[in-house]
């Protein structure tokens, strides 16, 4: 094809005719265009951004640059690191790339990773190449066991995200050696009933914490999340910070078996006020619980539910059914008279109030406690007392089943 301008587009001269020079395309300066490549653009971006290359897992025989934070990686040779396990980065190495340059076979034009730290991939990726022994290794540290499993789960790393996951499960239930570099409770014994001890201070603890529930709970492995609730229940006892913790995540993860339980203990232990100049979480200068406007309103919608509930079970005795036994060989309106009588007079008695009137689940048990001491002293049928100590205990399993709803912002039907 002729380098010919259409003499219709040219310019024209003065005597109207197209311009010679203006026929032909304007060819680029070879010498400004080996000037350019030279400076390198990629490299001038790359020192404006401060962007380096990984001192562990930037490889010269690599075949996949790919950038995290400030960071570039260069792994796998024919990228076959990458798509181990059938993960998304084989999916993404198989699309068609079109005429512009392939993303990831350079510094200059690397495959941009984004929500990740450096860190974090650079522990996935020690775990991705790591060999029996060093694996061994990583297993007894919590912190990178998260980063490997989040970045495992992200990118459809099934098999090591599965390994992650038991081995920070494993490392929870048993005493680990040597003891980890970082602040984590675990066990002297397996049972969740044993005492936690704790390393490090409160605040690096409930970071560990948080970082093992959300991880948790985005890879769906119940058993360490029923195993990090289970500990948390036991912390929130122990401190308002806990407490909070336990709440919080109640909330973000959508936990309906600790809600109730957090909020109740958070209502019954602790002062609490809104946000000022200290974080949610914090105890300010008062002694007092940083909360939102919104747990502090589910706390006040708890304590006045709980109140009223109080109010209404208190007035009528839960019903029983009487034994078969109870008209033969007893005066059944007796016994039913004696079940009220003694309901009306310990929901009213000096153990009872001495407790919140919010505390329905310590006034219920202490109710329990008073009929467990009544025994034989009662004029009611034998079997007819184990019928009203079960209802008793299924009106504790009630309220703790729906401690949760007492909380919540619905109105009240």
């Amino acid at each position: 094809m002729s380098d010919d301008v259409d003499p219709i587009f040219a310019p024209k001269a003065e005597d109207g005719s197209a311009s010679a020079s203006s026929r032909k395309r304007r060819r680029p300066d070879s010498s400004q265009s080996e000037r350019d490549s030279a400076d390198g653009l990629g490299a001038q971006v790359r020192a404006a951004r401060n962007i380096g290359r990984d001192e562990a897992f930037y490889f010269d025989d690599g075949s996949c640059v790919l950038l995290v934070e400030n960071t570039l990686f260069n792994v796998g040779v024919h990228r076959t690191m990458l798509s181990k396990d059938g993960s998304s980065f084989k999916m993404m190495f198989t699309l068609p790339q079109g005429s512009e340059p392939t993303e990831g076979t350079s510094d200059d034009i690397p495959i941009h990773l984004t929500g990740d730290s450096a860190k974090e991939f650079r522990n996935f990726l020690g775990a991705l190449y790591a060999l029996p022994p060093e694996m061994r290794a990583l297993a007894t540290d919590v912190s990178k066991l998260i980063d490997i499993a989040r970045i495992s789960n992200k990118y459809a790393f099934k098999s090591l995200e599965t390994w992650a996951l038991d081995a920070i499960q494993e490392y929870i239930n048993h005493r680990p050696t040597p003891m980890p570099p970082f602040p984590f409770p675990f066990f002297t014994q397996p049972s969740l009933t044993a005492t936690p001890i704790l390393f490090g201070s409160e605040s690096e603890t409930i970071t560990q914490l948080t970082r093992l529930m959300r991880l948790a709970q985005m890879c769906n492995h119940e058993r360490l999340l029923n195993t990090m609730i289970g500990l948390l229940r036991q912390l929130m006892t122990t401190s308002p910070r806990y407490a909070y913790l336990a709440m919080s995540l109640s909330d973000e993860l959508a936990l309906r078996s600790l809600r109730g339980e957090a909020y109740l203990e958070v209502m019954h232990k602790t002062v609490v006020v809104k946000k000022g100049h200290a974080e949610l979480g914090d105890i300010d200068e008062e002694g007092r619980l940083v909360v939102s406007s919104t747990e502090q309103l589910r706390l006040l919608t708890g304590y006045y539910r709980l109140s009223r509930a109080w109010e209404r079970l208190r007035l009528t005795a839960p019903p029983i059914d009487h034994s078969p036994s109870c008209n033969a060989t007893w005066h059944q309106p007796s016994c039913s008279q004696s079940w009220v009588e003694f309901w009306k007079e310990k929901t009213r008695g000096d153990a009872v109030l001495s407790l919140g009137l919010a505390d329905v689940l310590g006034r219920l048990k202490q109710v329990q406690k008073d009929f467990d001491r009544w025994g034989s002293a009662t004029y009611m049928h034998q079997d007819c007392r184990l019928a009203a100590r079960r209802s008793i205990l299924h009106l504790i399993k009630t309220v703790e089943d729906r401690l949760p709803d007492y909380f919540s912002e619905e109105r009240d039907e």
